[in-house]
Order: structure tokens, then sequence, then C-alpha cells
């Protein structure tokens, strides 16, 4: 792809940040969209414009809360009006949170939900009225390994929407292909290092239930150090970043639908290698095959 327009949710840190960096490097027009820029996150956006100056690259912070239509309808409808069309959309937003299953009420799982999964669909009912009519366009998702690999304790709220959002992605390459839009989806492993997703990570208030689990005290803490030994020195979140630009680059047609940046090997690539060839082998079964995206998978 030429230059392109692309939107990035999510994109104030961590890999966010990173891709949206790397993808203004490459060529590309990207709106780094953060929720509340004129107000808690306006020093991030005002580092943006920085480094955009600094760099001269085509990289502009743009409102965006993924809690709310209004907002992400907006947030389209200006890209749109600026540029005349939006060609890739990356889904990035997303909030961990770590604690014992139990301990979050079904108030707070919903919470992460509406972040992690309900926030894509809502950029989704924004931006492909859009794709479709322009009968292109890229939905390209960063999911992540905790949906297929082995994955630790106390994450469960995170990884139940980590699958959700990775299903709806899957569901909805079938869906939209006929409209001439691809779907591509980055699926990251664990990165002890060079992303503030564990230190900013939420936690259940309920003290009493969290207390109940005394007897794992540490163990989050052990599974941190053996994943932090298990990682490579030159394990880097950019190395997604990268992969993202590389991907983005390929001719129409040429994406792999799966693509797993991993550095410590927790298994995820392996089933995806599986679970990828039946999924491909069942929509031929079926007679959807056409739907099918038209590069074999890469994992």
């Amino acid at each position: 792809m030429d230059k392109a327009i692309i939107l990035i949710t999510g994109a104030g840190s961590g890999i966010g940040k990173l891709s949206a960096q790397a993808l203004a490097r490459a060529g590309h027009t990207v709106y780094a969209t953060m929720r509340d820029i004129a107000g808690r996150n306006a020093a991030r956006a005002a580092a943006a414009r920085d480094w955009a100056r600094q760099h001269g690259a085509d990289l502009r912070p743009l409102e965006l809360d993924v809690l709310s239509q209004d907002s992400c309808d907006a947030a389209v409808a200006a890209v749109v009006a600026e540029q005349g069309r939006l060609d890739v959309v990356v889904q990035n937003a997303g909030h961990l949170v770590v604690g014992p299953t139990e301990a979050f009420t079904a108030e707070e799982v919903a919470k992460v939900l509406d972040t992690n999964f309900l926030g894509a669909q809502r950029v989704l009912r924004a931006a492909l009225p859009r794709l479709r009519a322009q009968e292109s366009g890229l939905l390209l998702w960063i999911s992540s390994t905790t949906t297929k690999g082995g994955f630790p304790p106390f994450l469960g709220p995170y990884g139940a929407a980590k699958a959700a959002m990775d299903s709806l992605a899957v569901s909805l390459s079938y869906e939209v292909s006929r409209f001439g839009i691809e779907t591509a989806i980055m699926v990251p492993g664990a990165f002890t290092r060079g992303t503030e997703h564990f230190p900013s990570a939420g936690k259940p208030a309920d003290a009493g239930r969290i207390a109940a689990y005394a007897r794992y005290d540490g163990v989050l803490d052990q599974v941190g150090e053996r994943l932090d030994a298990l990682t490579p020195p030159e394990a880097d979140p950019q190395a997604v970043a990268d992969e993202l630009v590389r991907i983005v680059g390929l001719p129409r047609g040429r994406r792999p639908f799966r693509t797993v940046v991993d550095f410590v090997g927790d298994g995820a690539r392996e089933v995806l290698e599986v679970s990828e060839a039946v999924r491909v082998d069942f929509a031929r079964r079926i007679g959807i095959a056409d739907l099918l995206v038209p590069a074999a998978p890469t994992v």
C-alpha cells in the first residue's frame, strides 16, 4: 500500500504509540487516537505533535474514547473530512486488569469488556460504513497470545475480553470480504519490558475477596520473574510495530490473516497453526472459501 490514511486506537502509550510512530515514519498519515487529549492525555498529545515535527512525520493526535459511540463517530468523521478516505483501522485500545477472578464484580468485568471488546465494536460501527462505501480498507486487530497460548492465573477478565475481540475479528472477516475489506490479526506475546501494560494494570476493589486468596501471594510476581527470565534481550514491543508496518505495506490480497510476534514461546504459535488450518478447511467444506483472506495464514 502506498501512503495510507490510518486510524489507530489506544495510541497514547505502549504498542499503540510505537505502532503509530512506526507507521508515520513509513510515510503514512496516522491519526493517533486517545481519549481526553485536552485533559489527562494533553501531555501525550503534545508529545506526539512534537515527535511528528522532529521527525517530519504525519502523526496527528485525535480525540477518540472507545467507551463512547459519539466519540468514535466523530473521530472517523474528522478523518474523512480531512482526508476524503480512511484506509486502515488498527484496533489496539485495551486495558489490562490483574487479580483473582472471583474478586472482580460483574460490573468490574463489564468495564473490562467495555474497553477491550465493546470499544472495538463501537469503532467498527463508526468506520465500516465508510470502508464499505469505498469497497476497500484494512481492519488490523491487536490480539494476544493469551487467546490461544498458555497464560498465567489472575488475568481472567482480560483474557476473556481479548478472546471475545479475537472471535469477533474472525467472524467479521467473512462478513466484510465481499466489500473489498481485508482483515489482519496481529498476535503479540508477553512483553515484560517496553510497555506500561503491567504497571498501569487495574485491580478489583473487593479487598476481602483478594485476601481470601492469600495462599497465592507471590504467584503473580513469580510468574513475572519467570517470564522475564524467559524473555531474550532482543525482545522489544517495537517488533510488533515494525511488523504492523510490513503488513500495511503489503499489496492487497497478500496480507497474512494472522501474525504472531512472540519471544517467549507460550505455545500460541503452534495452536494457531492448527486452528487456522481447521478454520480454512471448514470454510471450504461449508462453501464459503471465497470469503477467506486470499493469503495463506502466516503465524
